[in-house]
């Protein structure tokens, strides 16, 4: 049944999924339609539209995503909202082919929302972007984000016996650290 007064800032689409956001861009939109749980979020300070999804839903998104052009994985890391508050996932995509040099790419920012002291586990995009292998690594490294499927799940930059997750905002940095014999 459709609600009679959907919120303000929603319209209903075409299908019998979730509504659109009037602030849907054009690829959370396509995302809808499809039957693929999204959630806009306001564009960057560049204009790009921004979409959060559940770690449940990246694996799926993602795929879609390459199968409608966005075939780059220009970026993906992470960052610490603060002390008490989220550690996220993110992911730039591009759309790269051929085209007249006085049109930008299309490009769409994929954001992961994760509860600090919750389950930090999302699934990896190494079989769909093999350029995510040393990214999640070092997300892994500094925020201790698991990426579920990933070949190889290790550290990056930090020695293998690091205690800790050094970039989180909550991080206490030990009084000392011994440097193990490398030979």
């Amino acid at each position: 049944m459709v609600d009679p007064n959907p919120p303000e800032n929603s319209i209903q689409n075409d299908t019998k999924s979730e509504p659109v956001k009037d602030n849907a861009g054009e690829t959370s939109q396509m995302l809808t339609k499809k039957g693929l749980k999204n959630f806009p979020l306001d564009p960057d300070h560049l204009g790009i539209e921004t979409i959060k999804v559940e770690p449940s839903d990246l694996l799926k998104i993602a795929i879609e995503l390459k199968q409608n052009g966005f075939n780059y994985l220009q970026c993906q890391g992470g960052y610490d909202e603060g002390p008490g508050l989220n550690i996220v996932c993110f992911y730039n995509l591009i759309e790269i082919k051929e085209s007249d040099l006085n049109t930008s790419p299309k490009e769409v920012r994929i954001k992961v929302f994760l509860k600090r002291d919750g389950d930090l586990k999302v699934p990896s995009l190494y079989s769909i972007y093999r350029g995510s292998d040393w990214q999640e690594r070092e997300t892994f490294d500094m925020y201790g984000v698991i990426f579920e499927g990933h070949p190889h799940p290790k550290r990056l930059l930090m020695p293998e016996d690091w205690k800790g997750w050094p970039l989180r905002k909550d991080y206490v940095q030990p009084d000392f650290y011994e440097m193990q014999d490398a030979y």
